[in-house]
């Protein structure tokens, strides 16, 4: 083998001579003299190798020691860097210069997907023309004029949407779900950490250790479009922890494990560079829990904060000090200054106020929990006096009161609100549902949140609340920012969504109709490039409507509204005693009489005398009714009979959760029929709630007395116009049903399961009928038996007792698992008030109930198929949501394919023939809108009270 070649070579060295001589092979070699210079790095060598281990007696250990603070302090130091380096500015990127993190080969997008012909809200504006857009691998890489020539994988999945509505992602600002899963249970909420030795200050815990990477919200929320959400700590707490974005598409990860990391928004990119974010609260929440005044509250904040900012200074001193040493070399001070130190942790670290530190820094970024406005201002006036940045004010009903402040801070707060949910408690009180267009023109950024993790603040239907908001005149782009982009801004995520562009994440949601229409729905939702949907509802059955055909793509109407001075003056005419009023513009009428012979579809004229309708008709046909009358020109009149609320509280309670505005609540209820609660003994007629049950066309309602536990009362049908007193006609109806509830929130000392509330309902019936009492006649089906009931198999048993005493009037409020007996239901001739049209599975005893679409069938539709008698009702604390159920019907509607005149007996007629209130068609109150009450829009214009003929409403305000 040739030498290079060989893989041993031998050892050549060129002073070794291979030939034999007189030395046995050594080459001779004379020695060297010893120089000068060579005694002198002898003696060098001594003094530095030799004198310190036998002279100053350093130890090989002792060498090794100065080594670990050599290293110490470089560790040290690279920590210092990444404390003081600022949050990584993201650049907005285009198409081929950036990846998503989150995708992986495995279980991410591997085909390259291509809408056609979209009409694309883009993250800031719908856009003019239809486009195409290409996606692969998590990332949108183009957005062009549909059409044009875009060279993509010939093996694309190509989908051409024929002009359907696309836009990101929906991104929430606000949510509590993955932390606290459903159903609800105790053992899995941990949400809040309230705990008495850690106080209401605990900057120091972390969301993600809560989070439960199998929470089925989480498909749910997804089916509603909203891909990314910020998961926030409670707001038991000042200081609450730090939060975390997540997307929403459980088991993503490379071996679809339910894998925390795998949900993270920002997984695949190193801890040290992600956003984090601090959950803080104020106000009456932290004050509840911890029994401290806003003063104390304050005080617990600002102590804390001031010692973070003290430990900031020994930080930031600790690390000059150390750049220094570093740089003068000193082995020896460097030892004693790291040895000095260990008892401080080197001061670079202290874990509990690692998270506040960082809000001085500006490396977290802080989401308060804020209603009122006193409260806007001391924590803007905390954040100016310790340097940290207030990225949104949460919840912030009272936001609208002072926009000029929250502007003035200089910190671009977003608010992150509900657009209709309020009256709950007093912060919630001031909530107006023209916030939103207030705080815009003041040029205050908005964001709509969920705070989901009940079915009110059910986080599927965000886009709801952008809708409602523009209806309220937020601008249709405003409005659909409000879910994606300011969000997204507000969070500093919005390199990657919130937008439909070219080089972010494939978060894309295609919708059957505009997304601010009533019941707009998704038909695709992708996230990082990969439909998430549940392929179980097709486009045909999801676009079943009565009128068939493709849904409208333009922006829904806003509210019509009128000039001030315009309205005292129409109204002050028509509400005087005995006017006669000439309406114009009718399109459409829901009544069962008073059309005249000759009228036909298009533009008709409504005349009421003294309360009566004397024409309705044609122009022509009504001129002569006409003669003298107050005129009411419209341009899209609709009328409709009186809406009718069943209600959770109206009239019995002005804010929910305070008692003393109101008549109280039943705790311990008789089970005598002698001592049965009535509520018209209770109701009070006007308030904030029935400013909203006005607006929605809601001319009366039923209210049962509030009840905690199986026995609650006997409801009430009051009128909502404001105008009428108990003792006027305020009351149409004493006494409506005998209300009881079964299930988990039935139980009491006393009954303290569900079995001895059913064995308690079956005895009540059996013993008293026949009696002259209010038991007997619900026992004799001579009075409405009313129960509140949500789980499928309690409502079986109260079909067999159905079954057994088939006189009964028997009726189901709430009804969440009620399509599940649909058919059995219909065969008992058992009636339902659903509240669970737009329900969620959030609790136990809910676990089963549908989702509905575009997961499952609507309840509505499962009813309607198996001949069910049902109406709806609108389920919520506060009953600020009362105005909506117009648009509840519409919904239900949608989906069960109902004409229009059968969505609104949904809330009218159907509601009266379940509870047997008596109303005639010719008496009975109606109203008149501006626009199409079904969809968003409409304005109540007036409404006629059936009993005197009398104006109960005049362009009625919730504000």
């Amino acid at each position: 083998m040739a030498e290079g070649n060989d893989p041993h070579p031998k050892f050549h060295d060129p002073l070794l001579s291979t030939q034999s001589s007189p030395h046995h092979g050594r080459r001779y070699r004379p020695k060297a003299p010893i120089t000068v210079v060579t005694l002198i790095l002898l003696v060098l060598g001594l003094q530095f190798i030799v004198l310190p281990r036998y002279v100053y007696q350093i130890s090989p250990s002792e060498v090794k020691l100065s080594q670990f603070h050599l290293d110490r302090l470089e560790a040290r130091l690279q920590k210092c860097a990444e404390i003081t380096t600022p949050p990584v500015r993201y650049p907005v990127t285009s198409a081929g210069s950036r990846i998503n993190p989150r995708w992986n080969p495995f279980t991410g997008q591997n085909e390259t997907v291509v809408f056609k012909n979209v009409k694309l809200f883009d993250g800031e504006t719908v856009l003019d023309k239809k486009v195409d857009i290409v996606f692969k691998k998590g990332i949108i890489e183009s957005v062009d004029t549909a059409g044009k020539s875009v060279t993509f994988d010939r093996h694309a999945k190509v989908l051409d949407l024929e002009g359907k509505f696309v836009t990101p992602g929906l991104v929430d600002l606000h949510s509590h779900h993955l932390a606290f899963a459903w159903p609800l249970l105790r053992d899995t909420d941990d949400s809040n950490e309230v705990n008495p030795e850690m106080g209401p200050v605990t900057p120091q815990v972390r969301i993600v250790d809560s989070i439960k990477a199998y929470d089925f919200a989480t498909t749910v929320i997804a089916s509603g479009g909203v891909t990314t959400s910020l998961i926030l700590p409670g707001s038991a707490n000042i200081m609450g922890g730090e939060a975390v974005l997540v997307k929403n598409a459980l088991r993503s990860g490379e071996n679809s494990e339910e894998v925390v990391e795998e949900i993270l928004l920002e997984h695949g990119i190193p801890v040290s560079q992600r956003r984090r974010f601090m959950k803080m609260a104020c106000g009456e929440n932290p004050r509840r829990v911890y029994k401290h005044t806003r003063m104390g509250n304050a005080w617990y904040f600002r102590k804390h904060m001031e010692r973070a900012k003290e430990l900031m200074g020994k930080q930031d001193a600790w690390c000059l000090q150390a750049e220094a040493l570093k740089e003068a070399g000193n082995v020896a001070a460097i030892s004693s200054f790291m040895e000095s130190t260990l008892k401080d942790g080197g001061a670079t670290d202290y874990l509990e106020y690692d998270s506040s530190i960082g809000m001085l820094r500006g490396k977290v970024g802080v989401n308060i929990h804020c209603y009122e406005t006193e409260d806007f201002w001391d924590m803007i006036h905390h954040s100016k006096e310790f340097g940290f940045r207030i990225q949104a004010f949460h919840h912030a009903l009272e936001a609208w009161k002072v926009p000029e402040m929250i502007k003035d801070s200089g910190d671009n707060i977003t608010i992150a609100t509900f657009a209709e949910f309020g009256l709950y408690k007093k912060e919630a009180y001031e909530a107006n549902l023209w916030a939103g267009k207030i705080l815009a023109e003041h040029g205050v950024p908005v964001a709509y949140k969920s705070d989901h993790v009940e079915s009110e603040t059910n986080a599927k239907y965000l886009l709801y609340q952008a809708a409602t908001a523009h209806s309220f005149h937020l601008s249709e782009d405003l409005a659909l920012q409000s879910v994606t982009s300011v969000p997204a801004r507000s969070l500093e995520i919005d390199h990657r969504v919130g937008y439909a562009r070219e080089g972010y994440d494939a978060d894309l949601v295609v919708w059957d109709s505009h997304p601010l229409s009533i019941g707009a729905t998704a038909l695709n939702v992708f996230i990082d490039g990969k439909d998430v949907l549940d392929a179980k509802m097709t486009e045909d059955s999801l676009s079943k409507v009565a009128s068939g055909g493709p849904h409208e793509l333009k922006s829904p109407d806003m509210r019509p509204t009128v000039a001030a001075d315009i309205k005292e003056k129409s109204c002050s005419a028509i509400e005087k005693t005995g006017a006669k009023i000439a309406i114009t513009g009718i399109q459409r009428s829901y009544l069962d009489v008073g059309l005249g012979p000759t009228a036909k579809s298009g533009s008709l004229t409504l005349v009421v005398d003294h309360g009566t309708i004397t024409c309705f008709d044609s122009e022509p046909q009504c001129a002569s009714a006409s003669t003298e009358s107050t005129t009411i020109s419209l341009k899209n009149g609709h009328v409709l009979p009186g809406l009718t609320a069943v209600s959770v509280s109206l009239g019995l309670m002005e804010i929910s959760s305070d008692s003393s505005t109101g008549d109280g609540e039943i705790r311990k209820g008789s089970l005598n029929p002698n001592d049965t609660v009535y509520a018209k003994y209770g109701v009070h007629l006007n308030g904030k709630a029935f400013a909203r049950a006005r607006i929605g066309g809601v001319t009366r309602a039923v209210t049962a007395p509030l009840y905690q536990g199986f026995v609650d009362g006997v409801s009430t049908g009051i009128k909502t116009s404001g105008k009428k007193t108990i003792l006027d006609g305020g009351i149409f109806q004493d006494d409506v049903a005998l209300h009881f509830a079964i299930g988990q929130a039935a139980k009491s000392e006393s009954l303290s399961t569900i079995s001895s509330e059913i064995s308690k309902l079956r005895q009540i019936l059996s013993e008293n009928a026949g009696k002259d009492n209010i038991y007997g006649k619900a026992a004799d089906g001579a009075f409405p038996l009313v129960v509140h009931v949500q789980n499928e198999y309690d409502i079986m048993q109260l079909i067999k007792i159905k079954q057994e005493l088939p006189v009964i009037n028997l009726i189901l409020l709430g009804g969440a698992g009620a399509p599940l007996v649909a058919k059995e239901l219909a065969a008992a001739n058992i009636s339902v008030i659903l509240t669970a049209n737009r329900g969620a599975q959030d609790t136990f005893e809910k676990l089963n109930s549908l989702p509905g679409p575009p997961l499952s069938k609507s309840p509505a539709a499962v009813l309607e198929e198996a001949g069910v008698l049902f109406g709806l009702a609108i389920s919520g604390e506060g009953d600020s949501h009362l105005h909506n159920l117009p648009l509840e019907a519409s919904w239900a509607a949608k989906y069960a394919g109902l004409s229009s005149k059968e969505a609104v007996n949904l809330v009218s007629r159907n509601i009266e023939q379940i509870l047997g209130l008596n109303v005639k068609e010719e008496s009975r109150d109606f109203v008149v809108f501006e626009g199409d009450p079904l969809q968003f829009g409409a304005s109540v214009v007036v409404a006629f009270d059936g009993q005197d003929g009398s104006v109960s409403l005049c362009w009625p305000e919730s504000n």
